[in-house]
């Protein structure tokens, strides 16, 4: 069987451009029945680094998604007609997209696979385009990858109620994979590279500091956290907690939260005490994930959570909301808040930095945890879906 991949979202810095790269990396070293070709712009092929047995195709385009978030809608018509007339030059079986953001038009009778990893975007636009044009054109698009798809990949069993719920998709039509923290992060002796990466936040090995990794968007909640992290140092005995952010809030045109949270936070005198980084580089996060105090994790909605499993995946604790995907990816090795009340947020991490013992333990329960989630059951559960989409035709 030929696979053919849309692969335009490689480069992506967000959750599901990670999440691209690993699946379909990870498919394609445990496939051994099947071919693969990749399709993307000529911008990402060109710079990417591809697994080597899959066949690779670059398409001329004027712009390429990976300089932003591809649910911004900046990909022209014109360019989604060039990939779609680019698959049509070549005989394949079935035809996967790895995010839904990317999605084009595939003709002929091939059978189609869209992943949607979660209904956010459907059910609060607002939070995530920045003006109408672009919601409109995000739902045009989603609308039509899901007439086109034969099924739909998602990657929890939350996400997969919830599209079922929202697009009136019967359950079999949607199937499920799962995600994974990439192999590099994992517990570390921290030496002079992480004495070097704390400095270069304003951070230091004795100091203790709350993470929280993620977009800036509004969904993500900041701003209640920085509420609760307020009152957390009101009080003297935590006064030299820091809490870091780390997250694009420059080049990603989802509609950010940035502007109004350093407000927020200069408004309350926290300027000195809440760290933006910016974008970290994996080899850089490592040490920013096995150093911190605990993963704080406010969201309102989750379709899984990447994140929280790769602060897990260091041995970090992890503090999240009640809500979305959340407590089925961390299960009974997190500590939960409600994610629309800031007292029950301080509480939960005045709770957990007055017992380090706990810490410890929420730690060991997260190495324990993270044996449930890795990249070759996720990539055998999407070839099983794409053979499946395949046989239904």
């Amino acid at each position: 069987m030929i696979i053919g991949v849309d692969v335009s979202c490689w480069s992506n810095r967000r959750g599901f451009g990670r999440f691209t790269r690993e699946l379909v990396s990870a498919m394609v070293a445990v496939d051994e029945r099947n071919e693969y070709i990749f399709f993307g712009d000529d911008r990402t092929i060109e710079e990417g680094t591809f697994p080597e047995k899959a066949r690779l195709v670059a398409v001329r385009t004027s712009r390429a998604p990976t300089e932003a978030a591809s649910a911004s809608g900046r990909r022209s018509v014109g360019d989604m007609w060039s990939l779609t007339r680019s698959v049509a030059g070549h005989d394949m079986d079935v035809f996967f997209f790895p995010a839904v953001y990317s999605y084009f038009p595939v003709l002929g009778r091939i059978p189609v696979v869209v992943t949607i990893h979660d209904v956010i975007a459907d059910r609060y636009p607002e939070a995530t385009f920045p003006n109408r044009k672009l919601m409109l054109f995000w739902k045009m698009k989603q609308r039509l990858a899901l007439f086109q798809s034969d099924l739909v990949l998602t990657v929890s069993q939350y996400s997969r109620e919830m599209i079922c719920d929202y697009y009136g998709l019967e359950e079999d039509r949607v199937r499920l994979t799962t995600e994974s923290a990439n192999d590099i992060f994992r517990v570390i002796q921290g030496g002079s590279k992480t004495d070097g990466v704390l400095d270069t936040y304003g951070l230091r090995r004795s100091g203790r500091y709350l993470l929280y990794v993620g977009g800036i968007s509004p969904h993500k909640n900041l701003g209640r956290l920085v509420d609760a992290f307020g009152r957390l140092v009101e009080d003297e005995s935590y006064t030299d907690v820091r809490l870091v952010l780390v997250g694009d809030y420059s080049g990603d045109t989802f509609h950010s939260d940035y502007p109004r949270l350093r407000r927020q936070i200069d408004d309350s005198g926290l300027e000195d005490a809440v760290i933006f980084t910016g974008y970290v580089p994996d080899d850089e996060l490592v040490h920013l994930y096995n150093e911190a105090s605990m993963l704080v994790f406010p969201s309102l909605e989750e379709g899984f959570g990447l994140p929280a499993v790769e602060a897990m995946s260091c041995g970090t604790p992890v503090a999240v909301s009640r809500a979305g995907s959340l407590p089925e990816i961390v299960g009974d090795a997190g500590a939960y808040f409600d994610p629309l009340d800031a007292t029950s947020i301080v509480t939960c991490l005045r709770d957990l930095l007055d017992r380090p013992d706990e810490l410890e333990a929420m730690g060991d329960r997260s190495l324990e945890r993270m044996h449930r989630f890795t990249w070759e059951t996720g990539a055998r559960m999407a070839v099983d879906a794409l053979e499946s989409a395949v046989a239904l035709r």
